[in-house]
């Protein structure tokens, strides 16, 4: 099984962050962006996806996170719950659904209860939807065997 990498965003509030979740995906290699509740949906005609992540990622919204998970997949929420592990002692699995709560509620237990590993980033205060996403992601490419760079990804990588 190849590593694969799906975010989870449960009931999104602000379609800025949902673009800037898309970018996150596009920059650190997530194969899809599901979402539930239909607060996304209500504003989402206004674009935020900068860098038409979309194109090649999809966004879909879902009544259920977890289903059809490919074999293997592990869930993973991230969430501020006692107990949790930080995200600086986590070992990532290679195939993972990264399930990340609203700004303004928490994920449900029962969601928590199913997951694989529930994580939490160290900080004073809560970060926002996007920021998060991209803390959690460049964690998992810190610590993985891609995490070496180039002049030519640099080259690759500016915006024209």
């Amino acid at each position: 099984m190849s590593a694969s990498v799906r975010i989870g965003l449960v009931n999104p509030k602000s379609p800025s962050n949902v673009g800037a979740v898309m970018r996150a995906a596009g920059c650190y290699g997530a194969q899809a962006i599901f979402y539930t509740g239909i607060r996304y949906d209500r504003p989402a005609r206004f674009h935020t996806d900068t860098k038409s992540v979309t194109l090649r990622i999809p966004l879909s919204a879902t009544d259920d996170l977890t289903a059809d998970l490919p074999p293997g997949m592990k869930i993973v929420c991230v969430e501020l719950v006692e107990g949790a592990t930080a995200l600086p002692a986590f070992v990532h699995p290679d195939s993972a659904l990264y399930v990340f709560g609203p700004e303004d509620s928490s994920l449900e237990q029962s969601l928590i209860d199913r997951a694989d590993a529930v994580v939490y980033i160290p900080t004073h205060g809560c970060m926002n939807l996007a920021a998060t996403v991209n803390v959690v992601l460049y964690d998992r490419l810190a610590k993985s065997a891609a995490a070496s760079g180039s002049d030519q990804l640099i080259r690759q990588s500016r915006d024209a």
